[in-house]
């Protein structure tokens, strides 16, 4: 594995750790995590919280504020929707490095359209995390990401 390659598992590790705290804290929201990392390394993190707003990338990215967010790298453990994708060009992040996106996708190829760099790591550890939400939350996980519950 590359030196790159490292610091980007390294990285996504930081966003499963926030959300398995998701997890365990029994949230209503799906369960993912987000870490911006600054041009200087300072990590900002973000995770879905109980309430019904903003997502994990945009907590993140929040958390770093608009200066320390530009050039950064975002993290996440999901591919990320439309809203989470907008703030990210928004903040000017050049690079969007993914979890999963087996199970949800919605922007990467706009964001590449835009000039992002978008790499998918396609983690296990990822890909359970969001299985086993959905499988436990699929009215809550269908409300999320915009489908109609077909039960």
């Amino acid at each position: 594995m590359s030196a790159g390659a490292e610091i980007d598992v390294e990285h996504m590790n930081r966003a499963v750790a926030a959300a398995a705290r998701v997890r365990l804290a029994t949230s209503p929201r799906p369960w993912v995590g987000a870490v911006v990392v600054s041009e200087d390394g300072a990590v900002f993190e973000g995770a879905t919280d109980g309430q019904r707003g903003p997502h994990a990338e945009v907590m993140a990215l929040r958390a770093a504020g608009p200066q320390r967010a530009k050039g950064a790298t975002l993290y996440t453990t999901l591919s990320p929707c439309q809203m989470c994708a907008g703030t990210a060009l928004l903040y000017g992040i050049p690079r969007v490095v993914i979890g999963e996106n087996r199970t949800f996708e919605a922007s990467e190829q706009w964001l590449r359209a835009n000039g992002v760099d978008v790499v998918v790591l396609d983690l296990p550890e990822c890909v359970d995390l969001m299985a086993e939400f959905i499988a436990a939350e699929p009215q809550l996980w269908n409300e999320d990401i915009g489908v109609e519950d077909a039960s």
